[in-house]
C-alpha cells in the first residue's frame, strides 16, 4: 500500500482497474477483496487527510485514545464479518453496557428487571417483572408496541414509563422531532428486555475492541501492493458520469468504480438534498481516573446533548489520572457546509429522492453503491463490512 496526500499530476486512471472512492469500511473491504482475489489494482480516492472513514481514532493532547467521530462499538452475529475483521486485528474483551440518566438516576437500558425495580421500586417492579415473565418468558426483547397489545393496566404502565422517560425526549433531541412527528412505528419498536443481561448487544457472539485501534486495523487492511490510497481528493475534481458512462480526468473509465460516498453530491444535488442528522461533538478532558461509571451514558429526560461517552472505559486505556469524555448535540445537516452526514432521514419522500439519483446509476454495469450514505441506509459497522463482502462477491464472480 502506498498512502499519498492529495492527487498527482501523473494520476493516471488507466492504470488502474478499479478506483474506489472512500477508505472507509465499505471501500477498504472492497479494495482488499478485489486485490485479493482478482489480483485487481486499486485507487482508493478518499476526501479527508485519513483513512479508516468514521472509524477513524487516534490519541487526543492528553494521551487518551479517542473515536474522533463518535463512539463505534464492535459487536456482530455474522461470522464471516468476524474472521474476516480477526485477520488485521486481536480484539480486546469488551462487552457495551448502557445507562440512561433519568432524572439523575442511573438506569440500565434496554429497560430490564434492574431497571424495573429502581423505577417502581423493589416489590413493585418484581410484581411487575413477573408478570412479564409470565407473559413472554424470560431473556426476550420485547417491543412496548406488544406491552400495549396485552391490553393489560399493568404492562401499559410498564410501556407508558419506557415511553415516557427512556424514548420520547432522547429521540426528540436526536432527530429534531416533536413528539406528535415520531413515527409511531418507530415508537413500537422501543424495547424492554425480560431479564437480568444488562449488555446492550444481548445476542451478539463476537464483541469486542480492536485491540490497537481501528486506524491500526484499517492500516493492516489496506496494506497490500495493488492498493494505492490518495488522501485529500474529493473524487468530484476527477470524476464524472455522463449518461451511461463514467469519466475519470476526462477520460471515458471501463474498470470498476466502487462509490461510498453521498449520491446527491455526486450530481451536485440538482435534484435536491437528501436530509441527513449531523452531530456537534464537544470533547473535554478531565484530571480524573474516571468520569461515570459505563462508557455510554444517556440523558434520556434532560440536558440538551443525547448522551455522554467516556472512550478509556471502552479501549481499556490505562492512563492514571486523565480521562476524555465527549458530548453529542445532534442538529440538523447542512449540505456542502464540511459537516459529517451521520443518520438517514428515512421517510418516503427522502428515500424517493434517493431512488431517482439511484436510477441514474444503476444502468452503468461497473459502477457501484455501497455503504451508508451511497445506499442511503443506517448500518452498523458490521453490516457495512457484510455488505461490502456480498458486493466484493459478485464483482470477482462476473471477472472470474
Amino acid at each position: 500500500m502506498s498512502i499519498t496526500k492529495g492527487l498527482p499530476a501523473s494520476f493516471g486512471a488507466e492504470s488502474y482497474d478499479a478506483i474506489v472512492v472512500g477508505a472507509g469500511f465499505a471501500g477498504a473491504v472492497c479494495a482488499r477483496m478485489l486485490a485479493e482475489a482478482c489480483g485487481t489494482k486499486v485507487a482508493v480516492i478518499e476526501r479527508r487527510n485519513h483513512i479508516a472513514g468514521n472509524a477513524y481514532d487516534c490519541y487526543d493532547e492528553a494521551g487518551v485514545l479517542v473515536h474522533q467521530y463518535g463512539p463505534h462499538i464492535y459487536h456482530t452475529t455474522n461470522d464471516r464479518v468476524h474472521q474476516f475483521l480477526s485477520r488485521f486485528t486481536e480484539w480486546l474483551p469488551y462487552e457495551h453496557k448502557v445507562l440512561a440518566n433519568i432524572h439523575g438516576e442511573l438506569m440500565p437500558v434496554p429497560f430490564n428487571h434492574k431497571s424495573l425495580k429502581m423505577a417502581f421500586g423493589e416489590e413493585r417492579g418484581e410484581y411487575l417483572y413477573q408478570k412479564l415473565v409470565a407473559t413472554f418468558g424470560e431473556n426476550k426483547k420485547v417491543p412496548i408496541m406488544e406491552l400495549r397489545k396485552k391490553n393489560d393496566p399493568d404492562l401499559t404502565e410498564v410501556a407508558d414509563y419506557v415511553y415516557e422517560n427512556v424514548f420520547l425526549y432522547y429521540t426528540m433531541k436526536q432527530w429534531g422531532k416533536t413528539p406528535d412527528q415520531i413515527d409511531p412505528s418507530i415508537t413500537g419498536r422501543v424495547p424492554v428486555f425480560v431479564g437480568d443481561d444488562d449488555r446492550y448487544f444481548p445476542t451478539a457472539p463476537h464483541q469486542g475492541m480492536p485491540a490497537e485501534g481501528y486506524t491500526k486495523l484499517f492500516e493492516r487492511l489496506l496494506d497490500h501492493d495493488l492498493i494505492d490510497v490518495f488522501l485529500g481528493t474529493d473524487v468530484r475534481d476527477v470524476l464524472q458520469i455522463k449518461g451511461d458512462l463514467i469519466y475519470v480526468c476526462d477520460h471515458p473509465y471501463g474498470g470498476e468504480v466502487i462509490y461510498t460516498g453521498q449520491l446527491d453530491e455526486l450530481f451536485d444535488l440538482d435534484l435536491g438534498a437528501l436530509p441527513y442528522r449531523t452531530l456537534d461533538m464537544q470533547f473535554e478532558t478531565l484530571q480524573q481516573d474516571q468520569f461515570q461509571p459505563v462508557a455510554t451514558v444517556n440523558y434520556t429526560t434532560t440536558e440538551d446533548f443525547t448522551r455522554i461517552t467516556e472512550f478509556k472505559l471502552m479501549t481499556g486505556q490505562e492512563l492514571p489520572g486523565v480521562t476524555t469524555i465527549m458530548r453529542e448535540y445532534s442538529k440538523a445537516y447542512e449540505p456542502e457546509s464540511g459537516q459529517t452526514p451521520y443518520y438517514a432521514i428515512l421517510e418516503d419522500e427522502t428515500q424517493a429522492l434517493y431512488q431517482r439519483y439511484r436510477e441514474r446509476v444503476d444502468g452503468i454495469l461497473n459502477f457501484h453503491c455501497v455503504g451508508r450514505l451511497a445506499e442511503y441506509r443506517y448500518y452498523d459497522m458490521d453490516g457495512v463490512v457484510a455488505s461490502a463482502l456480498d458486493l466484493s462477491d459478485e464483482i470477482i464472480s462476473s471477472n472470474g
